[in-house]
């Protein structure tokens, strides 16, 4: 009897490290991302940094270059051209959002039309949002929550009835505004920094690998073991609590 005890805790401890790695090398339930990530060697400039392990296909990846794509229709120059500089940023985001493995601590169920998941309060580097902020601050927008609110009758969107485009800087009046405010928390403002192996980075080099594989691994809470197969130790694991229990309580012969 004590030696099934130990046996059924060993069984929980795995199942329990399984699923902490179930966050790990995972896509989002949305509108355009892949079911599993896997190569993509023609992703698209600013999001090629994904091609290795990538939840977004090459057609994803030009089309978030674009700034009315028909990934979402959304215009990026509501009020105006937006500067290049800044536009850079919102690719960025858009190349992470829609490409990065690495969102699996942060990702939420929803109840939307065109997505059964999202991120939420996903720990940005300081250096990416204050970037982001200083090359966007003196463009022009007039929502401060670009996820809901616009006027959608053109079929992009259009800046509401009785709103006024003003500089960024006025509507988001510090990095913290825009990086938590913009797309409903999605992302966290936080003084770590890049080097610190705790933040998410949206721009890095990747012929130095991916750091976000880390980063991710520490908010999971998962041993630092292969992503490889956590699919696999996920029913292993249930495979064999079944057989423990089974044979407990007499469910096989």
């Amino acid at each position: 009897m004590a030696g099934r005890r130990t046996l059924v805790g060993l069984l929980l401890a795995l199942a329990a490290v399984a699923a902490k790695e179930s966050k790990l090398n995972v896509c989002m339930d949305a509108k355009h991302h892949k079911i599993q990530p896997g190569p993509e060697d023609n992703l698209h400039q600013q999001c090629t940094p994904w091609k290795t392990n990538a939840c977004c296909t090459a057609n994803t990846s030009h089309a978030a270059h674009q700034d009315v794509s028909y990934l979402y229709n959304f215009n990026w120059n509501h009020c105006g051209t937006m500067s290049e500089k800044c536009k850079r940023h919102f690719i960025q985001d858009t190349c992470l959002y829609e490409c990065s493995p690495n969102l699996g601590p942060w990702i939420k169920k929803v109840d939307q039309s065109w997505r059964k998941e999202r991120i939420l309060y996903v720990p940005l580097c300081i250096e990416d949002c204050e970037a982001w902020w200083a090359d966007c601050q003196d463009d022009m927008t007039c929502k401060s929550n670009w996820h809901k609110g616009w006027d959608w009758s053109s079929g992009q969107n259009r800046c509401p009835k009785g709103s006024t485009c003003q500089s960024m800087k006025r509507v988001f009046p510090t990095p913290k505004d825009l990086c938590e405010k913009i797309w409903s928390n999605s992302y966290k403002h936080t003084t770590l920094t890049k080097d610190s192996g705790r933040c998410i980075q949206m721009w890095f080099d990747a012929r130095r690998g991916n750091p976000n594989d880390r980063v991710a691994r520490y908010y999971a809470g998962a041993p630092g073991v292969p992503q490889a197969g956590v699919r696999g130790r996920v029913w292993m694991a249930a495979l064999l609590l079944h057989w423990c229990f089974g044979i407990q309580y007499g469910s096989f012969p």
